[in-house]
């Protein structure tokens, strides 16, 4: 299961990112596959946040529009929202002290958690996931 960071759906959204064409291109395949694709709710959360913060620069949505571009993902048949389970804290916990965690990399502890937990590879545009023991994590924007 591909597990999907908040950064890589910004960057394809995002027209005046330098890095929009690359994830555009690699978000569109990952949409058009057949592999699961899990959406955890802070991705989507964090997605609404970010593109509609008229305060952030670059291309932004209107809370409407953005509800909207969620609305599609969530309706293709391989996307699956993806929630904590039972062993969500201890995984959790286990992320935060391994991954010596302060802070705002929290969230970051608590997304590592869940894509370990769902048996999911993160996808992300961030390094600093490798400080998280046990997580698989690919960067799909340097694989090309």
């Amino acid at each position: 299961m591909i597990v999907l960071d908040a950064n890589l759906l910004l960057y394809a959204y995002d027209s005046t990112m330098p890095q929009h064409d690359a994830a555009r291109s690699w978000l569109n395949g990952a949409f058009s596959a057949d592999e699961l694709i899990g959406l955890p709710w802070q991705t989507v959360s964090a997605f609404l946040r970010i593109s509609s913060d008229s305060r952030i620069p670059g291309k932004r949505f209107t809370i409407e529009e953005a509800i909207s571009i969620v609305r599609q993902w969530m309706e293709l048949k391989q996307v699956r929202l993806l929630v904590p389970g039972e062993r969500h804290w201890s995984i959790f916990q286990w992320m935060l002290i391994e991954g010596q965690v302060r802070g705002p990399m929290t969230t970051d502890a608590q997304l590592a958690a869940l894509t370990i937990e769902s048996g999911g590879v993160l996808y992300t545009n961030d390094r600093d996931f490798a400080r998280f023991p046990g997580l698989r994590w690919v960067n799909p924007l340097q694989e090309s």
